[in-house]
């Protein structure tokens, strides 16, 4: 990315690298914020496919897919690259266009991507099926030597996740709880919920002890309220007791000044 930044001019390309930092910084957790630097971006070097494929990224996790769509096409038609084949494939599956997600898994590109991009346009194939209700033809796609591989690599966990989605999807549940637990093992960087849907079979229910312990902090407040109410009540009461003597005390001495006066 720095060397085709170099193409441009030193001050737009710092500006330009600067708002790419921050498209790489926040795209997980704040993907509206990282498509804004995207379009800073975009607008000062549009003819730089870095760009292109970053502002085709971000738009992507907007789920903004015929944009996305858009810019990894330039980007592709810049670098003459296949690398982002598969996640055009995806922004058709978002366009509502699964067939064609399907078309493109079968195209010539596919046998010029590394495994990890082969593995990840396996996904994509198996995604479609699903989207098309065809479960038992996804989890015929996912099965594949990647999967039955004891070795782990960076598409593992994301490999089995899926395969145990998909048998999960069509019902059979002691094979997807199986395939979940294979990705949890091969998950070591939680990319995956693959714990979470265990326990979800297992009937494990998790209570958040910090929301708990508030609950009973609130419920003491309210009881100790109560208990306060009661004894302001009573505390009321008996003023009003005092009053009523006080009173009655006035009312006597009133009729004796009274009676001494006439």
């Amino acid at each position: 990315m720095r060397q085709e930044l170099m193409s441009l001019p030193k001050t737009l390309a710092e500006d330009v690298a600067r708002n790419l930092v921050m498209v790489a910084r926040l795209i997980d957790e704040d993907p509206e914020q990282a498509y804004a630097y995207s379009r800073i971006a975009l607008r000062l070097a549009s003819r730089v496919a870095a760009v292109r494929e970053a502002a085709g990224f971000a738009a992507y996790a907007t789920q903004k897919y015929a944009e996305a769509l858009a810019e990894f096409r330039a980007a592709r038609r810049m670098t003459g690259s296949v690398e982002l084949w598969p996640v055009m494939a995806d922004c058709e599956r978002g366009l509502g266009r699964p067939e064609r997600a399907l078309a493109m898994a079968g195209e010539p590109e596919v046998q010029k991507l590394d495994k990890a991009g082969q593995v990840e346009m396996r996904l994509v194939a198996a995604g479609a099926r699903r989207d098309m209700d065809q479960l038992d033809a996804a989890i015929v796609t996912l099965q594949s030597p990647e999967l039955a591989s004891n070795s782990v690599q960076p598409w593992t966990a994301r490999l089995r996740y899926a395969y145990a989605d998909a048998l999960l999807a069509a019902g059979r549940e002691d094979e997807a709880r199986e395939w979940f637990a294979k990705a949890l093992e091969s998950d070591k960087d939680g990319t995956t919920d693959a714990s979470d849907r265990l326990a979800e079979l297992d009937g494990v229910e998790f209570v958040d002890a910090f929301d708990e312990g508030e609950e009973r902090e609130d419920d003491a407040e309210e009881s100790g309220s109560g208990k306060d109410e009661e004894a302001v009540g009573a505390a009321a009461e008996g003023v009003a007791d005092d009053a009523d003597a006080v009173e009655d005390a006035d009312g006597g001495d009133g009729e004796r000044r009274g009676g001494a006066e006439r």
